[in-house]
């Protein structure tokens, strides 16, 4: 009786071992977990997943669970949507490391990636369209998207200087040259809003135009630019 005592109970403590509840997990992975939850709960739902009892659920922890992480909704909402932003950057980035050193290859690659799975999968852009929603009104999002914008923004200058510097080197005088950094940020601006529009085009409108289509009109545009800047050097 003994021995099946003992090793019943080990049985049972092997059991617990193996399968750990989830609040044993440590914080950043409960944190994370419950981020995750979020998001998947946004890409089935919508905006109806924003509710906390529909993350819970998802994540199948108690509502006091989250609450003992976020102190509220809002900040839940926000940590998803810099996590979102996180992955979004990460993967162009990414994507621009694996291209050559030509940096037509190497904004190529950027909008390639942009234009391609997760980024354009139609419950992704959901999800997106879902943040922009709640920017007005949230505070937690409009800190986010400030700092993720910068971020963004930087990245899309940095592919964008390479291409545009060589115009702008020819201008002269300390005005000019003011000038051309700014039209370097101009433009980082200008593909940003490109890029997104293009996306929620495809949001509300799946098949509206192909992938490679997208590419080659932001290439358009970014080579329409460079004329004008050869252009503005001559003057």
């Amino acid at each position: 009786m003994r021995r099946v005592s003992r090793g019943r109970r080990g049985s049972r403590r092997a059991a617990r071992v193996r399968a750990p509840r989830f609040e044993r997990q440590l914080p950043h992975r409960r944190r994370q977990a419950l981020i995750d939850a979020t998001i998947e709960c946004l890409k089935r739902y919508g905006h109806e997943g924003l509710s906390i009892r529909t993350i819970s659920a998802q994540a199948g922890v108690s509502v006091g669970l989250i609450n003992h992480h976020f102190p509220n909704k809002d900040r839940l909402i926000a940590a998803a949507y810099r996590h979102f932003n996180s992955e979004l950057v990460g993967g162009l980035q990414a994507a621009v490391a694996r291209a050559t050193d030509s940096a037509r290859a190497r904004l190529r690659a950027f909008l390639q990636a942009s234009f391609s799975p997760p980024n354009l999968d139609p419950e992704v852009l959901t999800v997106w369209v879902v943040f922009w929603g709640m920017y007005r009104h949230s505070p937690q999002i409009r800190r986010v998207q400030r700092e993720s914008y910068h971020g963004y923004v930087q990245l899309l200058h940095s592919l964008l200087q390479p291409l545009l510097a060589p115009a702008a080197a020819a201008r002269r005088g300390t005005r000019r040259r003011r000038a051309s950094l700014l039209d370097l940020r101009h433009a980082a601006i200008g593909l940003t809003a490109l890029l997104d529009g293009l996306w929620l085009e495809w949001c509300l409108e799946p098949g509206a135009f192909r992938p490679a289509e997208a590419v080659a009109l932001c290439e358009q545009w970014v080579d329409s630019l460079r004329r004008r800047a050869a252009g503005s050097a001559l003057e």
